[in-house]
């Protein structure tokens, strides 16, 4: 699953996460967030070198179990997963260059 444009239609719960196997990216944002627009080209250049990496694009808010169990505060925050543990996290990265190095991290 490459980049993922849109977010997910339905929440995953988090035992679902914990349960991924191998590298996952989770991002945490909203379709309206300002930050979350200008991060989008910069994410999806650095996914377009691992296009096998699965891309769980999630909206967050007020109430939103998954994110509060990550204790998401700000938008975008990118959760790099290796076999559903956090290996790594950004929180409104400001260049391609950041992300690539944390997708190093967790990609095969």
């Amino acid at each position: 699953m490459p980049y993922q444009a849109t977010h997910w239609a339905t929440e995953p719960t988090r035992q679902a996460i914990n349960a991924l196997k191998g590298a996952n990216l989770l991002e945490f944002g909203t379709p309206w967030c300002g930050h979350c627009q200008r991060a989008q080209p910069l994410l999806q250049a650095a996914l377009a070198a691992v296009p096998e990496l699965p891309h769980i694009k999630v909206e967050d808010g007020p109430g939103k179990p998954l994110g509060r169990s990550y204790r998401v505060k700000l938008w975008p925050t990118l959760i790099f997963l290796r076999d559903g543990q956090e290996v790594a996290r950004l929180v409104r990265p400001e260049n391609e260059q950041q992300i690539a190095e944390a997708l190093a991290l967790i990609a095969p």
